[in-house]
């Protein structure tokens, strides 16, 4: 059986096509809170007891708290909007996330490490950054067999097997304590081969339809995480979201 594999990018590459992508997203995007997503629960238990908060990459659509968190992205639009809101921001990489060691209590990183070219230096970054027995929530796409056009087109350099990513994650110092089944889990169908065309034909269209409909209809339809101890059941989950702890 012949197995669906990655776009070759190198990394200048993939960061044109995640600036094209994401540049054309954030310019007709509005900033949604954080409050909106179901990961707003797991979060507000979190900040409890993490003063020090960043997020990397969230573009327009930041999981933690606007107020008290450092951001750090790279679109000069969603630093723009995110500063705008009260946010403080900061222009950067996820490979070279522009703080001192240990300086945040809580890092999230959701669906990042995926696009970029080195992503053992992008976790290394994350944990270079987070304090002794800091969170760090991570979100991946899952099953490089699952491999669809839609991933080149968003710029995923690849997914991830879950026992390798488990591995990963081990030999960064972080232990995953907790995870949830995350994202709307895709399926190949019409109506996705559809958003693709348009996409590739019709992109600053397709991404007034996203912004205006498809995101106000994602967020209405999105089920409370359901985490558990661990991993979850992977078999048939497109991502996932990680809870991780670094080991002190």
């Amino acid at each position: 059986m012949n197995l669906p594999v990655p776009a070759v990018r190198d990394e200048a590459g993939l960061r044109q096509v995640n600036e094209r992508f994401y540049g054309a997203l954030w310019s007709t995007a509005r900033l949604v809170q954080p409050q909106r997503f179901n990961t707003w629960p797991l979060v507000s238990a979190l900040i409890e007891s993490a003063r020090r908060r960043l997020e990397v990459a969230p573009g327009l659509r930041p999981r933690l708290p606007l107020e008290e968190t450092q951001f750090v992205d790279l679109s000069p639009e969603a630093l723009r909007v995110l500063r705008g809101s009260g946010a403080s921001v900061a222009q950067g990489l996820i490979g070279a996330i522009p703080f001192p060691d240990k300086a945040f209590d809580l890092v999230c990183a959701l669906d990042v490490v995926e696009h970029v070219e080195d992503d053992e230096r992008a976790l290394a970054e994350l944990v270079r950054v987070a304090a002794p027995g800091a969170v760090l929530l991570l979100s991946v796409p899952l099953h490089p067999e699952a491999w669809t056009a839609f991933d080149d087109l968003v710029g995923h350099r690849r997914r991830y097997e879950p026992a390798a990513l488990l591995a990963q994650l081990e030999a960064h110092g972080l232990t995953l304590e907790r995870s949830a089944v995350y994202g709307m889990q895709p399926r190949p169908s019409r109506m996705l081969d559809l958003g693709m065309w348009f996409l590739v034909n019709r992109r600053e269209r397709a991404m007034w339809w996203y912004n205006r409909v498809g995101m106000p209809l994602a967020l209405y339809f999105q089920k409370p995480l359901e985490l558990v101890p661990g991993m979850v059941v992977t078999e048939g989950v497109d991502e996932v979201l990680l809870v991780c702890r670094k080991k002190a």
